[in-house]
């Protein structure tokens, strides 16, 4: 292990993202690697949510119009600075709900069944929210998800084979809906193969990006599909529950939004009050209700930190953390199988071990200070952030859980999940 200490610190001294870490609240001694389920908060979503208190107490209502990010725009103008991060044009992101409630309004509006298509292709290793969603909307559609709801099988119960998805996508499917990344064991679609696929076919298809948003870059400019949706809370840092975001493919401009609110509204046409839609001719179109201004308001300090960043740059640093993490595993902790793909084109921003005894190996790492992410039924996620973990850290998460090992500090706790795991 002493060998790799030297590795880690020079890695931290040749990183050029070093310095982004002091923009961050950190605790003494502990090791955050669970920011593929929360990121930390910086100092500047600190910052903008009390600039955004402090509109609210100096405005009053003329804070939808006044301040230095008048309220009625803030969700365009930050769905423009998220564009960059998925390689999108500015007017496809709109900065608005939560993952569930996006990826309800993308199937209301594209899914669109007739007698030869009925049918939506998911697979059987995606996040339980969207299926519950898919199912929730064929059965709106009077469909029954036993029958209309294609979930593509895991050949080894952790990845998929992009073969077989395409292999699924038959003349009775109308609409596929995947994750970018799998959220248990990190593996990495290839989003352009799949959409060539699926438009070969004449199927709309739409990511869920919640495990990719924020630690890596996508071309959506090249890849063009159809839509997608995530979760700004876990790489981008903008707080417990905070406002999503949806990208719509510039082909769609135009379409109405399945699910119709007063901010569906074209801007220049929303207070004149009629009862006849007028929606926006971009991604604007796909909100609903009115912006959770407080829960957005974290979002406009943590896209500084992106712009000053770069997403290549953090792309980068995160494969490097990766790469470093999973190679003092497989030296120093053979009981482990890691269930991550190991190519760096194959795999997200996390690390996903398999152990039988992973729910109370989990508990002995946060007994010593690491803070790690547990999944059923056996599965450990470790996240090392670009913007806050460094290498050094990493060596020591390792060195830690080798000590939890060794000396079977683990065998204390009870093997099971908590309630919130």
């Amino acid at each position: 292990m002493e060998q790799y200490l030297v590795t880690a610190r020079l890695l931290d001294a040749q990183d050029p993202l070093a310095s982004f870490r002091n923009e961050f609240y950190l605790k003494d001694q502990t090791i955050y690697l669970d920011g593929n389920s929360l990121g930390l908060l910086s100092k500047r979503a600190e910052k903008s949510l009390i600039g955004v208190l402090n509109s609210w107490k100096e405005h009053a209502i003329d804070g939808w119009m006044k301040g230095d990010n008048p309220w009625f725009y803030l969700s365009e103008n930050l769905g423009n600075q998220m564009a960059k991060l998925i390689g999108a044009y500015e007017n496809e992101v709109i900065v608005t709900g939560s993952t569930t409630v996006n990826l309800h309004q993308m199937i209301a509006t594209f899914f669109q069944p007739t007698n030869q298509k009925t049918k939506i292709l998911a697979d059987e290793l995606t996040f339980p929210s969207d299926i519950y969603a898919i199912k929730s909307q064929l059965e709106l559609n009077g469909l029954s998800p036993e029958k209309h709801l294609i979930q593509v099988k895991s050949q080894d119960g952790f990845t998929l084979k992009e073969d077989d998805i395409i292999n699924n996508m038959t003349s009775d499917v109308s609409l596929v809906i995947l994750s970018s990344v799998l959220y248990r064991s990190g593996q990495l679609l290839d989003i352009k193969r799949l959409v060539n696929a699926a438009h070969e076919r004449d199927i709309i298809i739409g990511f869920d990006l919640a495990h990719s948003i924020g630690v890596i870059p996508h071309n959506f400019q090249e890849s063009k599909p159809d839509f997608a949706f995530w979760c700004n809370y876990k790489y981008v840092n903008s707080g417990p529950g905070s406002v999503g975001g949806l990208y719509v493919n510039n082909k769609h401009f135009g379409k109405a939004p399945g699910l119709a609110g007063w901010f569906s509204s074209n801007k220049s046409k929303q207070f004149d009050m009629k009862h006849t839609l007028e929606h926006e001719n971009h991604a604007g179109a796909y909100q609903i209700g009115t912006p959770h201004l407080l829960s957005i308001a974290p979002l406009i300090g943590s896209l500084q930190l992106f712009e000053e960043a770069g997403i290549q740059n953090i792309r980068e640093k995160s494969l490097k953390l990766t790469d470093f993490l999973m190679q003092l595993i497989k030296e120093e902790l053979e009981e482990f199988e890691i269930i991550n793909p190991t190519l760096e084109n194959e795999r997200g921003g996390h690390v996903c071990l398999q152990h039988e005894d992973a729910a109370r190996i989990c508990k002995a790492l946060k007994e010593n200070e690491v803070i790690p992410d547990y999944r059923e039924p056996n599965l450990i996620r470790l996240a090392p952030i670009a913007f806050y973990t460094s290498f050094e850290e990493v060596w020591e998460t390792v060195k830690r859980l080798k000590h939890i090992m060794d000396t079977k500090a683990y065998e204390k706790f009870k093997n099971e999940r908590e309630i919130i795991a």
